[in-house]
């Protein structure tokens, strides 16, 4: 995976005033944009678009303060108009081209990414392959911003919301794994860039033959296999960060990537505060 991705870095230099034609590249390297997509925003740290966006405008930068016209500039890397260059080159260098070029800067540089794997081997991870036939996620579902790390609180004041019944009439609805309570993460920007809006779910597995009640929600699931990780320790940090080790340690050394579908997380145990938790986090895979 890791060479994957720096052939990626590669091709996007070497076609920055092009259209990037991310599917068809990871066609040819034998993995699926889905998969390229989301590894490259766990690993860089930003969203493969960001990355494309920064870097044509630090290559662009050198065009403008060196004197080109703007418009052409503009069209070569892909803009319609000198406008919506402006914004660009604004949102990554903090000022417009005509100030970059009458003051020579300030200019914000994006490297070329390297990725490179550090095999260190001191924190194993507690994985097993789950092969699942298809199966329904029901319960209350709600869109909401991805964040990152620390509690999402669009993701809190849903479950608040419920009322207290509803939580014991859901698990009583399970007839399937994952088991219990669910935390469901569905319809992801593959790029995962913060802030973009997902689908919630606070609910339980069933069979697709378990009668779904009509005031529920559902998501349907496709058949296949699933990478399991059980994590115990401070919630949700724990989990947060055996989610970001999934990218770092555990695809770069297994024959799966991700597939596209919903990413699950059973709460097995919990402190009565929620402070700490043991929990499950089911994500769907495929062989690569």
């Amino acid at each position: 995976m890791i060479a994957v991705l720096n052939r990626l870095v590669e091709h996007v230099d070497d076609h920055l005033t092009e259209e990037i034609d991310v599917a068809g590249l990871a066609s040819s390297l034998g993995t699926t944009e889905y998969h390229l997509r989301r590894m490259f925003s766990s690993l860089a740290g930003m969203p493969l678009s960001e990355y494309v966006r920064r870097r044509r405008m630090a290559v662009a930068a050198a065009e403008v303060v060196g004197g080109d016209d703007l418009l052409g500039i503009a069209v070569r890397y892909g803009y319609g108009s000198t406008e919506a260059f402006g914004r660009a080159f604004r949102a990554v260098h903090g000022v417009g081209p005509g100030d970059a070029r009458r003051d020579g800067g300030p200019l914000r540089t994006q490297p070329q990414l390297r990725f490179h794997l550090t095999v260190e081997g001191n924190t194993p991870m507690d994985t097993r392959i789950a092969t699942r036939p298809a199966f329904r996620l029901a319960g209350h579902a709600a869109r909401v911003p991805l964040i990152h790390h620390g509690a999402n609180p669009h993701i809190q004041a849903h479950i608040a919301s419920l009322p207290e019944a509803e939580h014991p009439r859901l698990k009583a609805l399970s007839t399937t794994e994952p088991a219990g309570l669910l935390q469901v993460s569905d319809d992801v920007d593959p790029d995962a860039t913060e802030g973009s809006e997902l689908t919630y779910l606070h609910g339980v597995a069933v069979t697709e033959a378990t009668p779904v009640p009509d005031d529920l929600d559902t998501i349907d699931v496709a058949a296949g296999d699933w990478a399991v990780f059980r994590t115990t320790g401070p919630y949700p940090a724990a989990l947060q960060s055996t989610w970001a080790a999934t990218a770092t340690d555990w695809f770069p050394s297994n024959p799966w990537r991700l597939r596209p579908g919903p990413s699950i997380v059973a709460v097995l145990e919990r402190a009565d505060d929620f402070t700490t938790a043991t929990c499950e986090l089911w994500l769907p895979v495929e062989r690569a």
